[in-house]
């Protein structure tokens, strides 16, 4: 009667674990939608030149820290309550690492909206291709990189690894063009710096979004990627 008893609770204990766990990816899906909604709304501000989209994102970022606090009570609770091992431990430590990155990228969506809005107080220094293009990337690379921690689909996160060279050579891009014109004409100096700067915001974006990536592998496959070496002892 007593292992019966016991087991019975074993298993309540175990759904009740599974419970949680879901509740805690959607609280983290629910932060990333936040968090690339911010930034959606801060590169198309910049490039409409709308400073009701640009002060969308630059109001948004009180909702991502409450989850950011409530997501890591969720997780150091199911810590202390059901002391997971193996792959449940690897979910909730990736999912206290993704809480820090989805904050981060609600930070430098208001870094670009505070960019956007001094730089629309200028004349446009040039048509904006490149950057709406970074924003399109970053916010593709976080989407899936989520996507992949919900499904463990290690294929996908390694999908958002391979992305991330794309936006480090639209920065580099930006930069050099920027550069050219800001040699030509000195008045463009200032809003062209501000663009430099979405770019880099961008880019760092994806740098989260691969984090993310990074994690989901270590997760499912304790297998750490970080640097992006795809072997163990990789470079």
């Amino acid at each position: 009667m007593r292992c019966v008893v016991t087991e019975g609770l074993l298993e309540k204990q175990v759904r009740h674990f599974e419970e949680e766990l879901v509740a805690l990816q959607g609280r983290l899906l629910e932060m990333g939608g936040l968090a690339e909604e911010r930034v959606r709304a801060a590169v198309e501000g910049l490039v409409s030149r709308d400073p009701a989209l640009i002060e969308r994102a630059l109001g948004g970022d009180e909702p991502i820290n409450e989850l950011h606090i409530e997501v890591d009570n969720r997780c150091f609770r199911l810590l202390a309550l059901y002391q997971p091992m193996a792959t449940d431990l690897r979910a909730i430590v990736a999912a206290v690492k993704i809480n820090t990155d989805l904050e981060r990228v609600g930070d430098l969506a208001v870094n670009i909206a505070e960019a956007a809005t001094r730089y629309i107080t200028h004349a446009p220094v040039k048509k904006l291709i490149d950057i709406p293009q970074m924003g399109a990337i970053a916010q593709s690379m976080l989407r899936d990189a989520l996507d992949a921690f919900v499904r463990r689909d290690t294929a996908l996160a390694h999908q958002v690894l391979n992305e991330d060279d794309q936006l480090d050579a639209l920065k580099t891009k930006i930069f050099r063009e920027l550069l050219t014109f800001m040699i030509e004409d000195p008045t463009t100096v200032e809003p062209a710096l501000d663009l430099v700067l979405i770019s880099r915001h961008l880019e760092r974006i994806g740098d989260h979004a691969t984090n993310i990536a990074e994690d989901v592998i270590f997760m499912v496959s304790a297998l750490d990627v970080r640097h992006h070496a795809s072997e163990p002892g990789g470079g």
